[in-house]
């Protein structure tokens, strides 16, 4: 919807509002006349003051879309010129911290093929220990039977 197209039916519908008022009210020829060309006079000004706000309104919002356009483009440029700087003074940090990464990802493969290497000695050592009981068990079993 237009702005202009709004103005003029905002216009047109106070216009005839108060048109229907004046003519509505008990009144006089002499009054009505002079009650219409008062309030033809006060909305004229009326008129003429909003007419004169919607050109300020587009004056500004002219000036704001010729700041825009003067404004944006050398601040966008020096924002990618930023980054682009930003990104490059830490490309070496962020190289030292993957290859830091890679030697911690190692260094947790190894503790965990470790751990589990531990696993499997203790479970051999447990067998074995195992076993020692038994055969010492055997042992003082034939033990006693040969001091009988």
């Amino acid at each position: 919807m237009k702005a202009s197209n709004f103005f003029i039916g905002l216009a047109t519908g106070l216009a005839t509002g108060a048109a229907a008022t004046l003519f509505s009210t008990p009144q006089s020829g002499e009054d009505l006349r002079t009650s219409v060309k008062t309030a033809s006079s006060d909305w004229k000004e009326k008129l003429a003051d909003v007419k004169e706000q919607v050109n300020q309104l587009k004056e500004s919002v002219n000036h704001l879309k010729i700041e825009a356009k003067t404004q944006i483009p050398p601040a966008m440029d020096g924002l990618k010129q930023s980054m682009a700087e930003w990104q490059e003074g830490t490309a070496p940090a962020k190289e030292h911290l993957q290859l830091e990464i890679m030697a911690i990802q190692n260094a947790i493969e190894e503790l965990q093929k470790s751990i589990s290497k531990d696993k499997k000695e203790d479970k051999d050592d447990d067998k074995k220990y195992v076993k020692n009981e038994e055969f010492n068990e055997i042992e003082t079993e034939d033990d006693k039977k040969v001091s009988q």
